[in-house]
């Protein structure tokens, strides 16, 4: 039953969730926005709710290496960040996948020391991965 009521409020714009007063039930609905639901057809490329701005994982098929493909991502979020309202110096976190990490760390975070915000860096994690396409060197989430 519970599991209803909460499906009911998230298609619904008013609804009393069970045990919960109208000023609480009215906490719990928020505003969602999603941004950029074009450029693939399974995510939107950023989501916000309740002011967090929550970021798919970008990539960049353009760039030849990890620098390019850096730089060209980090420029992807800047802007997904301005269509949000905000911008990188309120990143809570990062994550940060390479297909060489022995290879391209230092690269990929030579860019990265560039263009994150000195006085607010976000927490962040770097692993290496295999990527979805054999050319992606990075993928960055924040």
């Amino acid at each position: 039953m519970f599991s209803t009521a909460i499906r009911r409020a998230v298609t619904s714009k008013a609804v009393q969730l069970p045990g919960t007063s109208t000023s609480a039930n009215r906490k719990l609905m928020s505003t969602i926005t999603r941004i950029d639901q074009t450029t693939l057809p399974t995510m939107s490329q950023a989501v916000v709710h309740n002011n967090i701005c929550y970021i798919s994982g970008q990539i960049d098929a353009t760039g030849e290496d990890v620098e390019s493909q850096t730089r060209n991502i980090l420029g992807k979020i800047d802007t997904l960040l301005d269509q949000a309202g905000t911008d990188k110096s309120k990143l809570l976190t990062a994550s940060i996948w390479l297909k060489d990490i022995e290879s391209d760390f230092a690269t990929m975070n030579k860019v990265w020391l560039e263009w994150v915000d000195d006085d607010n860096k976000p927490a962040r994690a770097t692993t290496e991965a295999n990527l979805a396409f054999p050319n992606l060197l990075v993928e960055v989430q924040v």
